[in-house]
Protein backbone atom coordinates (compact mmCIF):
# COMPACT_ATOMS: atom_id res chain seq x y z
CA UNK A 1 0.00 0.00 0.00
CA UNK A 2 1.30 3.27 -1.01
CA UNK A 3 1.24 6.13 1.52
CA UNK A 4 1.04 9.72 0.33
CA UNK A 5 2.27 12.40 2.84
CA UNK A 6 0.85 15.98 2.70
CA UNK A 7 3.49 18.71 3.16
CA UNK A 8 2.99 22.22 4.68
CA UNK A 9 3.27 24.91 2.00
CA UNK A 10 6.43 27.00 2.02
CA UNK A 11 6.81 30.67 1.45
CA UNK A 12 7.98 30.17 -2.02
CA UNK A 13 4.94 28.08 -2.78
CA UNK A 14 2.47 31.01 -2.11
CA UNK A 15 4.24 33.62 -4.08
CA UNK A 16 7.06 35.10 -2.01
CA UNK A 17 6.38 38.96 -1.43
CA UNK A 18 2.60 38.72 -0.67
CA UNK A 19 2.87 39.41 3.11
CA UNK A 20 4.63 42.81 2.56
CA UNK A 21 1.87 44.02 0.27
CA UNK A 22 -0.71 43.30 2.92
CA UNK A 23 1.30 45.34 5.43
CA UNK A 24 1.26 48.35 3.07
CA UNK A 25 -2.47 48.14 2.67
CA UNK A 26 -2.90 48.13 6.42
CA UNK A 27 -0.62 51.18 6.84
CA UNK A 28 -2.35 53.05 4.02
CA UNK A 29 -5.74 52.31 5.47
CA UNK A 30 -4.60 53.49 8.87
CA UNK A 31 -3.18 56.74 7.44
CA UNK A 32 -6.38 57.44 5.51
CA UNK A 33 -8.37 56.89 8.66
CA UNK A 34 -6.25 59.39 10.52
CA UNK A 35 -6.64 61.97 7.72
CA UNK A 36 -10.38 61.45 7.59
CA UNK A 37 -10.61 61.87 11.32
CA UNK A 38 -8.44 64.96 11.18
CA UNK A 39 -10.53 66.41 8.36
CA UNK A 40 -13.65 65.74 10.26
CA UNK A 41 -12.16 67.49 13.26
CA UNK A 42 -11.22 70.49 11.12
CA UNK A 43 -14.70 70.65 9.65
CA UNK A 44 -16.17 70.38 13.12
CA UNK A 45 -13.81 73.10 14.37
CA UNK A 46 -14.57 75.53 11.58
CA UNK A 47 -18.33 74.97 11.61
CA UNK A 48 -18.83 75.13 15.35
CA UNK A 49 -21.42 77.82 16.30
CA UNK A 50 -23.55 80.07 14.08
CA UNK A 51 -20.84 82.69 13.56
CA UNK A 52 -17.69 81.67 11.64
CA UNK A 53 -14.46 81.60 13.60
CA UNK A 54 -12.33 84.72 13.35
CA UNK A 55 -15.34 87.05 12.97
CA UNK A 56 -15.01 90.32 14.92
CA UNK A 57 -17.11 93.47 15.39
CA UNK A 58 -15.00 96.44 16.54
CA UNK A 59 -12.63 94.00 18.25
CA UNK A 60 -15.32 91.87 19.87
CA UNK A 61 -14.74 88.21 18.89
CA UNK A 62 -17.99 86.55 17.89
CA UNK A 63 -16.38 83.49 16.27
CA UNK A 64 -17.87 80.05 17.02
CA UNK A 65 -20.75 81.61 19.00
CA UNK A 66 -24.39 80.87 18.58
CA UNK A 67 -26.66 83.74 17.54
CA UNK A 68 -27.85 84.13 21.11
CA UNK A 69 -24.28 84.10 22.47
CA UNK A 70 -23.16 86.64 19.88
CA UNK A 71 -26.10 88.90 20.74
CA UNK A 72 -25.21 88.79 24.43
CA UNK A 73 -21.55 89.46 23.66
CA UNK A 74 -22.32 92.54 21.55
CA UNK A 75 -24.87 93.88 24.02
CA UNK A 76 -22.44 93.42 26.87
CA UNK A 77 -19.59 95.08 24.99
CA UNK A 78 -21.50 98.13 23.67
CA UNK A 79 -24.65 98.45 25.77
CA UNK A 80 -23.23 101.09 28.11
CA UNK A 81 -21.58 102.99 25.25
CA UNK A 82 -24.64 103.43 23.05
CA UNK A 83 -25.72 106.44 25.09
CA UNK A 84 -22.42 108.26 24.64
CA UNK A 85 -22.26 111.19 22.19
CA UNK A 86 -20.10 111.10 19.10
CA UNK A 87 -17.50 113.79 18.48
CA UNK A 88 -17.71 115.33 15.03
CA UNK A 89 -14.85 117.32 13.52
CA UNK A 90 -17.03 119.75 11.59
CA UNK A 91 -15.65 122.47 9.35
CA UNK A 92 -12.75 123.35 11.63
CA UNK A 93 -14.35 122.76 15.02
CA UNK A 94 -15.42 119.81 17.13
CA UNK A 95 -19.03 119.37 18.19
CA UNK A 96 -20.82 116.62 20.04
CA UNK A 97 -23.95 114.94 18.76
CA UNK A 98 -26.08 112.95 21.17
CA UNK A 99 -27.45 109.65 19.85
CA UNK A 100 -30.98 110.35 21.05
CA UNK A 101 -31.00 113.69 19.19
CA UNK A 102 -30.56 111.96 15.82
CA UNK A 103 -32.27 108.63 16.55
CA UNK A 104 -28.94 106.74 16.44
CA UNK A 105 -29.00 103.15 17.68
CA UNK A 106 -26.94 99.98 17.35
CA UNK A 107 -28.98 97.29 15.59
CA UNK A 108 -27.56 94.28 17.43
CA UNK A 109 -29.70 91.70 15.64
CA UNK A 110 -28.76 92.97 12.19
CA UNK A 111 -25.08 93.12 13.17
CA UNK A 112 -25.11 89.52 14.41
CA UNK A 113 -26.93 88.42 11.24
CA UNK A 114 -24.24 90.10 9.12
CA UNK A 115 -21.53 88.36 11.13
CA UNK A 116 -23.19 84.97 10.75
CA UNK A 117 -23.48 85.42 6.98
CA UNK A 118 -19.69 85.40 6.51
CA UNK A 119 -17.94 82.47 4.86
CA UNK A 120 -16.05 79.75 6.77
CA UNK A 121 -12.27 79.96 6.93
CA UNK A 122 -9.39 77.96 8.45
CA UNK A 123 -7.35 80.94 9.54
CA UNK A 124 -7.36 84.76 9.71
CA UNK A 125 -9.99 87.22 10.94
CA UNK A 126 -12.89 89.01 9.34
CA UNK A 127 -14.05 92.43 10.59
CA UNK A 128 -17.77 93.10 10.35
CA UNK A 129 -18.96 96.70 10.62
CA UNK A 130 -21.70 97.28 13.20
CA UNK A 131 -25.13 98.09 11.75
CA UNK A 132 -25.93 101.61 13.01
CA UNK A 133 -29.30 103.24 12.39
CA UNK A 134 -29.85 107.02 12.48
CA UNK A 135 -32.22 109.67 11.15
CA UNK A 136 -30.25 111.37 8.38
CA UNK A 137 -32.52 114.43 8.34
CA UNK A 138 -32.12 114.98 12.10
CA UNK A 139 -28.36 114.60 11.84
CA UNK A 140 -28.23 117.10 8.98
CA UNK A 141 -30.32 119.58 10.99
CA UNK A 142 -28.12 119.15 14.08
CA UNK A 143 -24.90 119.67 12.13
CA UNK A 144 -26.22 122.68 10.19
CA UNK A 145 -27.09 124.35 13.48
CA UNK A 146 -23.37 124.24 14.33
CA UNK A 147 -22.10 125.64 11.03
CA UNK A 148 -21.71 129.37 10.43
CA UNK A 149 -24.48 130.18 7.91
CA UNK A 150 -22.03 132.31 5.97
CA UNK A 151 -20.02 129.17 5.26
CA UNK A 152 -22.97 127.61 3.44
CA UNK A 153 -22.66 129.11 -0.02
CA UNK A 154 -25.01 126.87 -2.01
CA UNK A 155 -27.79 129.14 -3.26
CA UNK A 156 -31.19 127.57 -3.02
CA UNK A 157 -33.85 128.20 -5.68
CA UNK A 158 -37.21 129.73 -4.93
CA UNK A 159 -40.37 131.26 -6.36
CA UNK A 160 -42.28 134.10 -4.66
CA UNK A 161 -45.17 136.26 -5.77
CA UNK A 162 -45.00 140.02 -6.26
CA UNK A 163 -48.72 140.59 -6.34
CA UNK A 164 -49.80 138.00 -8.90
CA UNK A 165 -46.47 137.80 -10.71
CA UNK A 166 -44.19 134.85 -9.85
CA UNK A 167 -40.60 135.92 -9.32
CA UNK A 168 -38.00 133.12 -9.54
CA UNK A 169 -34.77 132.90 -7.59
CA UNK A 170 -32.22 130.84 -9.47
CA UNK A 171 -29.89 128.36 -7.75
CA UNK A 172 -26.10 128.31 -7.82
CA UNK A 173 -23.58 125.68 -6.72
CA UNK A 174 -21.63 126.18 -3.53
CA UNK A 175 -20.26 124.57 -0.42
CA UNK A 176 -22.70 122.80 1.85
CA UNK A 177 -23.16 119.68 3.95
CA UNK A 178 -23.62 116.37 2.18
CA UNK A 179 -26.22 114.60 4.37
CA UNK A 180 -25.41 111.10 3.09
CA UNK A 181 -21.65 111.54 3.53
CA UNK A 182 -22.13 112.98 7.02
CA UNK A 183 -24.34 110.05 8.02
CA UNK A 184 -21.75 107.54 6.76
CA UNK A 185 -18.98 109.27 8.72
CA UNK A 186 -20.97 109.42 11.95
CA UNK A 187 -22.11 105.80 11.69
CA UNK A 188 -18.54 104.66 11.16
CA UNK A 189 -17.04 106.65 14.04
CA UNK A 190 -19.67 106.00 16.70
CA UNK A 191 -18.62 103.37 19.27
CA UNK A 192 -15.00 103.45 18.06
CA UNK A 193 -13.91 106.33 20.28
CA UNK A 194 -12.65 108.21 17.22
CA UNK A 195 -14.21 111.47 15.98
CA UNK A 196 -16.18 111.56 12.75
CA UNK A 197 -14.84 113.97 10.17
CA UNK A 198 -17.45 115.94 8.23
CA UNK A 199 -16.38 118.61 5.76
CA UNK A 200 -18.34 121.03 3.66
CA UNK A 201 -18.52 119.81 0.09
CA UNK A 202 -18.89 121.62 -3.21
CA UNK A 203 -22.28 120.51 -4.50
CA UNK A 204 -24.66 121.63 -7.25
CA UNK A 205 -28.25 122.35 -6.18
CA UNK A 206 -30.67 119.53 -6.82
CA UNK A 207 -32.94 121.81 -8.90
CA UNK A 208 -31.57 123.55 -11.98
CA UNK A 209 -32.40 126.99 -13.42
CA UNK A 210 -34.28 125.30 -16.25
CA UNK A 211 -36.40 123.34 -13.79
CA UNK A 212 -37.26 126.54 -11.91
CA UNK A 213 -38.41 128.18 -15.15
CA UNK A 214 -40.46 125.10 -15.95
CA UNK A 215 -42.14 125.26 -12.54
CA UNK A 216 -43.00 128.91 -13.12
CA UNK A 217 -44.47 128.12 -16.52
CA UNK A 218 -46.43 125.03 -15.52
CA UNK A 219 -47.60 125.91 -12.00
CA UNK A 220 -46.75 129.28 -10.52
CA UNK A 221 -48.14 131.37 -13.39
CA UNK A 222 -51.32 129.39 -14.18
CA UNK A 223 -52.09 129.00 -10.45
CA UNK A 224 -53.03 132.69 -10.15
CA UNK A 225 -54.48 133.11 -13.62
CA UNK A 226 -58.05 132.39 -12.50
CA UNK A 227 -60.09 131.78 -9.34
CA UNK A 228 -60.95 128.35 -7.97
CA UNK A 229 -64.43 127.33 -6.84
CA UNK A 230 -64.58 125.23 -3.68
CA UNK A 231 -67.67 123.08 -3.12
CA UNK A 232 -68.41 121.80 0.37
CA UNK A 233 -71.54 120.32 1.90
CA UNK A 234 -73.89 121.78 -0.68
CA UNK A 235 -72.37 125.25 -0.49
CA UNK A 236 -69.52 126.91 -2.35
CA UNK A 237 -67.11 129.81 -2.21
CA UNK A 238 -64.46 131.25 -4.50
CA UNK A 239 -60.73 131.41 -3.84
CA UNK A 240 -59.43 134.51 -5.55
CA UNK A 241 -56.00 134.58 -7.24
CA UNK A 242 -54.63 136.89 -4.53
CA UNK A 243 -55.51 134.34 -1.83
CA UNK A 244 -54.02 131.52 -3.93
CA UNK A 245 -50.78 133.49 -4.23
CA UNK A 246 -50.64 133.68 -0.41
CA UNK A 247 -51.33 129.97 0.05
CA UNK A 248 -49.14 128.49 -2.70
CA UNK A 249 -45.60 128.24 -1.35
CA UNK A 250 -42.39 127.12 -3.02
CA UNK A 251 -39.64 125.94 -0.71
CA UNK A 252 -36.20 124.46 -1.25
CA UNK A 253 -34.48 122.07 1.12
CA UNK A 254 -30.81 122.26 2.09
CA UNK A 255 -29.86 120.29 -1.00
CA UNK A 256 -31.51 122.90 -3.22
CA UNK A 257 -34.48 120.71 -4.13
CA UNK A 258 -37.45 123.00 -4.93
CA UNK A 259 -40.99 121.81 -4.30
CA UNK A 260 -44.47 123.33 -4.24
CA UNK A 261 -47.25 122.92 -1.71
CA UNK A 262 -50.43 124.63 -0.59
CA UNK A 263 -50.10 125.93 2.96
CA UNK A 264 -53.60 125.45 4.31
CA UNK A 265 -53.19 127.87 7.21
CA UNK A 266 -51.86 130.68 5.02
CA UNK A 267 -54.61 130.09 2.48
CA UNK A 268 -57.28 130.13 5.19
CA UNK A 269 -55.90 133.34 6.69
CA UNK A 270 -55.83 135.02 3.27
CA UNK A 271 -59.41 134.02 2.49
CA UNK A 272 -60.99 133.85 5.95
CA UNK A 273 -64.10 135.76 4.89
CA UNK A 274 -64.64 133.37 1.97
CA UNK A 275 -64.14 130.25 4.09
CA UNK A 276 -66.66 131.67 6.57
CA UNK A 277 -69.37 131.29 3.92
CA UNK A 278 -69.39 127.54 4.49
CA UNK A 279 -67.75 127.15 7.90
CA UNK A 280 -69.29 127.47 11.35
CA UNK A 281 -66.98 128.83 14.05
CA UNK A 282 -66.59 126.88 17.28
CA UNK A 283 -67.56 128.69 20.47
CA UNK A 284 -65.23 128.39 23.44
CA UNK A 285 -66.57 127.49 26.82
CA UNK A 286 -66.65 130.52 29.04
CA UNK A 287 -67.88 131.77 32.36
CA UNK A 288 -70.70 134.20 32.97
CA UNK A 289 -72.17 135.65 36.11
CA UNK A 290 -75.70 134.55 36.91
CA UNK A 291 -77.28 135.78 40.10
CA UNK A 292 -73.92 137.02 41.32
CA UNK A 293 -72.28 133.63 40.89
CA UNK A 294 -69.97 132.29 38.14
CA UNK A 295 -71.59 129.82 35.77
CA UNK A 296 -69.88 127.78 33.04
CA UNK A 297 -71.32 128.28 29.57
CA UNK A 298 -70.66 125.12 27.57
CA UNK A 299 -68.60 125.18 24.39
CA UNK A 300 -70.10 124.35 21.02
CA UNK A 301 -68.15 122.61 18.23
CA UNK A 302 -67.82 124.16 14.81
CA UNK A 303 -67.52 122.93 11.24
CA UNK A 304 -64.41 123.73 9.23
CA UNK A 305 -62.95 122.87 5.83
CA UNK A 306 -60.56 119.93 6.08
CA UNK A 307 -57.39 121.74 4.99
CA UNK A 308 -55.33 118.54 4.96
CA UNK A 309 -57.46 117.29 2.06
CA UNK A 310 -58.14 120.62 0.40
CA UNK A 311 -54.44 121.50 0.04
CA UNK A 312 -53.40 118.56 -2.21
CA UNK A 313 -56.68 118.68 -4.15
CA UNK A 314 -56.12 122.36 -4.87
CA UNK A 315 -52.51 121.75 -5.89
CA UNK A 316 -53.75 119.23 -8.46
CA UNK A 317 -55.97 121.75 -10.29
CA UNK A 318 -53.77 124.86 -10.12
CA UNK A 319 -51.75 124.00 -13.24
CA UNK A 320 -54.99 123.85 -15.27
CA UNK A 321 -56.69 126.70 -17.09
CA UNK A 322 -60.02 127.86 -15.71
CA UNK A 323 -62.70 127.17 -14.82
CA UNK A 324 -61.34 125.18 -11.85
CA UNK A 325 -63.31 123.45 -9.14
CA UNK A 326 -62.34 121.32 -6.15
CA UNK A 327 -64.48 119.32 -3.78
CA UNK A 328 -63.86 119.85 -0.07
CA UNK A 329 -65.25 118.29 3.07
CA UNK A 330 -66.18 119.77 6.41
CA UNK A 331 -64.89 118.30 9.64
CA UNK A 332 -65.92 118.93 13.21
CA UNK A 333 -63.71 121.47 14.92
CA UNK A 334 -63.76 121.40 18.68
CA UNK A 335 -63.53 124.62 20.63
CA UNK A 336 -60.04 125.65 21.71
CA UNK A 337 -61.28 126.00 25.29
CA UNK A 338 -63.50 123.12 26.35
CA UNK A 339 -65.88 122.76 29.28
CA UNK A 340 -63.52 120.72 31.45
CA UNK A 341 -60.73 123.24 31.00
CA UNK A 342 -62.96 126.12 32.09
CA UNK A 343 -64.08 124.21 35.18
CA UNK A 344 -60.43 123.58 36.10
CA UNK A 345 -59.66 127.30 35.84
CA UNK A 346 -61.19 127.75 39.27
CA UNK A 347 -63.23 130.89 38.54
CA UNK A 348 -65.42 130.84 41.64
CA UNK A 349 -65.11 134.09 43.62
CA UNK A 350 -64.41 137.80 43.27
CA UNK A 351 -60.76 138.46 44.09
CA UNK A 352 -60.64 142.23 43.42
CA UNK A 353 -62.89 145.11 42.42
CA UNK A 354 -62.35 148.80 41.71
CA UNK A 355 -64.67 151.70 40.95
CA UNK A 356 -64.06 155.21 39.59
CA UNK A 357 -66.65 157.98 39.23
CA UNK A 358 -67.40 160.39 36.41
CA UNK A 359 -69.78 163.25 35.74
CA UNK A 360 -72.08 164.06 32.85
CA UNK A 361 -74.51 161.16 33.12
CA UNK A 362 -74.85 158.35 30.62
CA UNK A 363 -75.65 160.71 27.76
CA UNK A 364 -72.38 162.67 27.56
CA UNK A 365 -69.90 161.64 24.84
CA UNK A 366 -67.19 160.92 27.42
CA UNK A 367 -69.54 158.71 29.47
CA UNK A 368 -70.64 156.86 26.35
CA UNK A 369 -67.01 156.10 25.49
CA UNK A 370 -66.47 154.68 28.98
CA UNK A 371 -69.60 152.54 28.65
CA UNK A 372 -68.61 151.32 25.17
CA UNK A 373 -65.12 150.15 26.15
CA UNK A 374 -66.44 148.60 29.37
CA UNK A 375 -68.96 146.52 27.40
CA UNK A 376 -66.22 145.44 25.00
CA UNK A 377 -64.05 144.07 27.83
CA UNK A 378 -66.89 142.57 29.88
CA UNK A 379 -66.58 138.78 30.05
CA UNK A 380 -62.98 138.62 28.82
CA UNK A 381 -60.97 135.73 30.23
CA UNK A 382 -57.25 135.69 30.93
CA UNK A 383 -55.85 132.17 31.20
CA UNK A 384 -52.92 131.28 33.49
CA UNK A 385 -49.69 132.60 31.98
CA UNK A 386 -51.48 134.81 29.44
CA UNK A 387 -50.91 138.56 29.02
CA UNK A 388 -53.96 140.74 28.46
CA UNK A 389 -53.55 143.74 26.13
CA UNK A 390 -56.33 146.33 26.17
CA UNK A 391 -55.40 147.70 22.74
CA UNK A 392 -55.29 144.21 21.26
CA UNK A 393 -58.61 143.27 22.82
CA UNK A 394 -60.57 146.35 21.70
CA UNK A 395 -58.65 147.32 18.59
CA UNK A 396 -58.51 150.95 17.54
CA UNK A 397 -61.22 153.05 19.15
CA UNK A 398 -62.90 154.70 16.14
CA UNK A 399 -66.20 156.32 15.23
CA UNK A 400 -67.22 153.17 13.37
CA UNK A 401 -66.69 151.20 16.58
CA UNK A 402 -69.08 153.43 18.49
CA UNK A 403 -66.68 155.96 20.04
CA UNK A 404 -67.26 159.71 20.11
CA UNK A 405 -65.18 162.85 20.51
CA UNK A 406 -64.36 163.83 24.09
CA UNK A 407 -61.39 165.56 25.79
CA UNK A 408 -58.00 163.84 25.47
CA UNK A 409 -54.46 165.00 26.25
CA UNK A 410 -52.59 165.70 23.00
CA UNK A 411 -49.12 167.24 23.22
CA UNK A 412 -49.74 168.44 26.75
CA UNK A 413 -53.06 170.08 25.83
CA UNK A 414 -56.65 169.02 26.34
CA UNK A 415 -58.37 168.69 22.97
CA UNK A 416 -61.38 166.83 21.62
CA UNK A 417 -60.43 163.40 20.33
CA UNK A 418 -62.19 160.17 19.44
CA UNK A 419 -62.41 157.84 22.41
CA UNK A 420 -61.84 160.43 25.13
CA UNK A 421 -62.74 158.87 28.47
CA UNK A 422 -61.28 155.46 27.61
CA UNK A 423 -58.44 156.31 30.00
CA UNK A 424 -60.88 156.33 32.91
CA UNK A 425 -61.83 152.77 32.14
CA UNK A 426 -58.12 151.95 31.66
CA UNK A 427 -57.33 153.25 35.14
CA UNK A 428 -60.22 151.26 36.61
CA UNK A 429 -59.08 148.07 34.85
CA UNK A 430 -55.46 148.67 35.89
CA UNK A 431 -56.44 148.95 39.54
CA UNK A 432 -58.58 145.81 39.42
CA UNK A 433 -55.62 143.87 37.98
CA UNK A 434 -53.23 145.58 40.41
CA UNK A 435 -55.27 144.56 43.47
CA UNK A 436 -55.70 141.03 42.11
CA UNK A 437 -51.90 140.75 42.33
CA UNK A 438 -51.42 140.35 38.57
CA UNK A 439 -48.10 141.28 36.99
CA UNK A 440 -47.82 144.82 35.62
CA UNK A 441 -46.43 144.42 32.09
CA UNK A 442 -47.14 147.86 30.63
CA UNK A 443 -48.90 151.00 31.79
CA UNK A 444 -48.31 154.76 31.89
CA UNK A 445 -49.96 157.28 34.22
CA UNK A 446 -51.39 160.55 32.87
CA UNK A 447 -49.19 163.58 32.32
CA UNK A 448 -51.52 165.62 34.53
CA UNK A 449 -53.07 164.54 37.81
CA UNK A 450 -56.86 164.16 37.88
CA UNK A 451 -58.52 163.90 41.27
CA UNK A 452 -60.96 161.26 40.02
CA UNK A 453 -58.01 158.81 39.80
CA UNK A 454 -55.80 157.40 42.59
CA UNK A 455 -52.44 159.16 42.35
CA UNK A 456 -49.58 157.17 40.78
CA UNK A 457 -51.68 154.00 40.55
CA UNK A 458 -53.52 154.94 37.37
CA UNK A 459 -53.07 154.61 33.61
CA UNK A 460 -53.82 156.30 30.33
CA UNK A 461 -54.13 154.74 26.88
CA UNK A 462 -53.70 155.86 23.28
CA UNK A 463 -53.89 153.56 20.28
CA UNK A 464 -51.43 152.18 19.22
CA UNK A 465 -48.56 153.78 21.16
CA UNK A 466 -49.80 153.54 24.77
CA UNK A 467 -51.25 150.27 26.01
CA UNK A 468 -52.30 148.60 29.24
CA UNK A 469 -50.96 145.06 29.65
CA UNK A 470 -50.99 142.73 32.61
CA UNK A 471 -50.09 139.06 33.01
CA UNK A 472 -52.00 136.39 34.91
CA UNK A 473 -49.26 134.88 37.09
CA UNK A 474 -51.68 132.80 39.17
CA UNK A 475 -52.55 129.14 38.49
CA UNK A 476 -56.20 130.09 37.99
CA UNK A 477 -58.19 131.73 35.22
CA UNK A 478 -59.35 135.33 35.46
CA UNK A 479 -62.81 136.53 34.42
CA UNK A 480 -63.10 140.29 33.89
CA UNK A 481 -66.52 141.64 34.86
CA UNK A 482 -67.46 145.24 34.12
CA UNK A 483 -70.46 147.32 35.17
CA UNK A 484 -71.47 150.95 34.64
CA UNK A 485 -73.99 153.41 36.02
CA UNK A 486 -74.68 156.99 35.00
CA UNK A 487 -71.82 158.13 37.20
CA UNK A 488 -69.40 155.22 37.73
CA UNK A 489 -67.55 152.32 36.14
CA UNK A 490 -66.58 149.19 38.08
CA UNK A 491 -64.20 146.40 37.09
CA UNK A 492 -64.05 143.15 39.07
CA UNK A 493 -61.74 140.17 38.73
CA UNK A 494 -63.20 136.71 39.38
CA UNK A 495 -60.92 133.75 40.06
CA UNK A 496 -59.69 131.77 43.09
CA UNK A 497 -58.11 133.87 45.80
CA UNK A 498 -54.34 133.39 45.46
CA UNK A 499 -52.97 136.12 47.74
CA UNK A 500 -53.91 137.03 51.30
CA UNK A 501 -54.00 140.74 50.54
CA UNK A 502 -52.78 143.44 48.13
CA UNK A 503 -52.45 146.96 49.55
CA UNK A 504 -50.90 150.29 48.60
CA UNK A 505 -48.62 152.49 50.69
CA UNK A 506 -47.85 156.01 49.44
CA UNK A 507 -45.22 158.60 50.25
CA UNK A 508 -46.15 162.24 50.79
CA UNK A 509 -46.32 164.32 47.62
CA UNK A 510 -43.19 166.37 46.94
CA UNK A 511 -41.53 168.71 44.44
CA UNK A 512 -44.67 170.71 43.75
CA UNK A 513 -44.72 172.84 40.59
CA UNK A 514 -47.16 175.65 39.83
CA UNK A 515 -49.32 175.64 36.70
CA UNK A 516 -48.57 178.24 34.02
CA UNK A 517 -51.29 180.23 32.27
CA UNK A 518 -51.47 179.61 28.54
CA UNK A 519 -53.66 181.52 26.13
CA UNK A 520 -54.93 179.61 23.11
CA UNK A 521 -56.84 180.56 20.04
CA UNK A 522 -60.55 180.35 20.61
CA UNK A 523 -62.29 177.53 18.78
CA UNK A 524 -63.54 173.96 19.11
CA UNK A 525 -60.04 172.60 19.78
CA UNK A 526 -59.50 174.78 22.85
CA UNK A 527 -60.74 173.46 26.20
CA UNK A 528 -60.43 175.96 29.06
CA UNK A 529 -59.07 174.62 32.39
CA UNK A 530 -58.43 176.09 35.81
CA UNK A 531 -54.96 174.53 36.11
CA UNK A 532 -53.53 172.09 38.68
CA UNK A 533 -50.11 171.89 40.36
CA UNK A 534 -47.64 169.16 39.48
CA UNK A 535 -45.89 166.90 42.00
CA UNK A 536 -43.92 163.69 42.44
CA UNK A 537 -45.04 160.74 44.54
CA UNK A 538 -44.10 157.14 45.32
CA UNK A 539 -46.45 154.19 45.84
CA UNK A 540 -45.65 150.64 46.94
CA UNK A 541 -47.78 147.62 46.15
CA UNK A 542 -47.49 145.24 49.12
CA UNK A 543 -48.55 141.65 48.51
CA UNK A 544 -48.96 139.11 51.31
CA UNK A 545 -49.40 135.34 50.98
CA UNK A 546 -49.51 132.61 53.62
CA UNK A 547 -49.17 135.23 56.32
CA UNK A 548 -45.95 136.72 54.88
CA UNK A 549 -45.07 139.73 52.77
CA UNK A 550 -43.86 138.25 49.47
CA UNK A 551 -43.55 141.38 47.33
CA UNK A 552 -43.11 145.13 47.75
CA UNK A 553 -43.20 146.79 44.33
CA UNK A 554 -42.38 150.48 43.98
CA UNK A 555 -44.09 152.84 41.54
CA UNK A 556 -42.97 156.47 41.14
CA UNK A 557 -44.50 159.15 38.96
CA UNK A 558 -43.89 162.84 38.32
CA UNK A 559 -47.01 164.77 37.31
CA UNK A 560 -46.61 167.88 35.19
CA UNK A 561 -48.60 170.91 36.26
CA UNK A 562 -51.78 171.18 34.23
CA UNK A 563 -51.74 174.66 32.67
CA UNK A 564 -54.57 177.12 33.12
CA UNK A 565 -55.70 177.24 29.51
CA UNK A 566 -57.45 180.46 28.47
CA UNK A 567 -59.24 180.36 25.13
CA UNK A 568 -59.01 183.53 23.06
CA UNK A 569 -55.34 184.53 23.44
CA UNK A 570 -52.81 185.53 20.81
CA UNK A 571 -50.56 182.47 21.12
CA UNK A 572 -50.77 178.86 22.07
CA UNK A 573 -47.78 178.68 24.33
Amino acid sequence: MTTVEQQEPTTEAIGGPEPRRKTWIIVAASTAGVLVAAGAAVVLWTTHGDVPRGTRVLGVDLGAKSLAEATRALTGAFGDRTGEPVDVALDGKTVQVKPEAIGMTLDVDATVAAAAAGGRRLWGTWEVAPVVRLDQALLDKALRAEVDPKRITLKRPGIAYAGLTPKPTYPAPGRTLDPAAAATAVRGAWLTGRPATVELTELPPATTKEQVDELVRTLAAPAVAAPVTVNADGKSFTLKPAAIAKGLVFTADDAGRLSAAVDGRKLHAAAAADFAKVEVAAENATVTLAGGKPKVVASTPGRAIDLTKLAPALLDVLPSAGPRTVEASLVTKEAAVGDDRVVKLGIKERVSTFTTNFTGGRGSPRSQNIITIAKDVDGAMVLPGETFSLNKHTGERTYSNGYKDAPVIVGGKLEPGVGGGASQFTTTLFNAAYYAGLEDVEHKPHSFYFSRYPSVIESTIFYPTLDLKFKNITPYGILIDTATTGSSVTVSMWSTKHFDSVKTERSPRRNFTSPPTIQREAGPRCIATGGLPGFTQDAWRVIRKDGKEIQREKFTWKYDPEPRFVCGGDNDE
